[in-house]
């Protein structure tokens, strides 16, 4: 889940915890949308309804997938944060059937590396990573678990994506599902709108018995399906088309964007971003405006 550990996913996720700096006073009402904007505007403590065309275009809905019948659920444990120097060490990943609420098969293996930085978070020394251990043949299966699902579950989604295509990983062409961003969690579960491996398996009453291995952050994820009576519901919602959006917030409402999730200069610099469907926009009590063009590392 592309925590990729604990401490690496708060150096990843953290960035929405660091404040803008304070803008020229001149400068500070928020910026226009330009007419691409969402559907609400904030207006003292009342939220008015503004009619504007949907940034998603008119055929969003049409566009939303089924709901999976099956899901692989992945994570990986890399040296570091950067796949054009870094490289991937392990590989976790459960076949989960939605309708059985049922774990079908589960797979972890290290792949070998020389050196490893970020052993001091993982535990997985380079050493141990280069004793002798089938791991060619576990990527066979992982391609044959791959195969076998329709959509690929991991948390951080964008994170674990990237290691997928680089040698030795094979490419994921399936769709991809975030459990950190995409998934609306239930409000009495009392989650942050970007919440944490730990503390979602907490919430669902799952003992959190170790931290940083692969296949331990999938068993999390996997007992937090089974355990959901709406997970249908929940993953047709998550699959639900998004386009990176900026919101339009002025320095002093700043927090507003925090609290809905808004990371700020984090894909795109001096301004708060997340990525949401045309259901979230809806929902926020302030406008967006789509970006542009988004960066590479953030289009799935």
């Amino acid at each position: 889940m592309g925590e990729q550990t604990g401490a690496q996913l708060d150096l990843l996720s953290g960035l929405s915890g660091i404040d803008p700096p304070a803008p020229d006073p001149a400068s500070s009402a928020s910026p226009s949308s330009d007419g691409q904007s969402s559907h609400r505007q904030a207006q003292g403590d009342a939220s008015i309804a503004v009619n504007v065309p949907s940034p998603f275009g008119a055929d969003a809905q049409a566009q939303t997938p089924s709901v999976p019948a099956t899901l692989l659920i992945v994570d990986t444990e890399t040296t570091g944060l950067d796949p054009e120097r870094d490289q991937c060490l392990e590989v976790g990943a459960i076949l989960f059937d939605v309708p059985a609420r049922a774990v079908l098969a589960q797979l972890s293996f290290l792949l070998p590396v020389e050196s490893n930085p970020a052993e001091a978070i993982n535990r997985i020394p380079a050493e141990v990573s280069c004793l002798d251990q089938p791991w060619r043949p576990a990527l066979t299966y992982f391609q044959a678990l791959l195969e076998a699902t329709e959509v690929v579950v991991a948390h951080n989604a964008s994170f674990d994506r990237q290691w997928f295509g680089r040698s030795p990983l094979p490419a994921i062409l399936q769709p991809w599902l975030c459990t950190m961003e995409d998934i609306r969690w239930p409000a009495e579960r009392q989650l942050r709108t970007r919440p944490s491996v730990r503390d979602l398996a907490l919430a669902y009453e799952i003992p959190v018995w170790a931290a940083h291995r692969a296949l331990t952050d999938c068993l999390y994820i996997a007992e937090v399906f089974r355990r959901c009576d709406d997970l249908e519901s929940l993953l047709a919602i998550g699959l639900e088309p998004r386009r990176l959006m900026r919101a339009c917030v002025s320095y002093h409402d700043r927090h507003l964007a925090k609290e809905a999730g808004f990371r700020w200069n984090d894909p795109v610099k001096g301004s708060w971003t997340r990525r949401l469907s045309e259901r979230d926009v809806a929902a926020l009590a302030f406008d967006v405006e789509p970006i542009a063009r988004e960066p590479a590392s953030e289009a799935f």
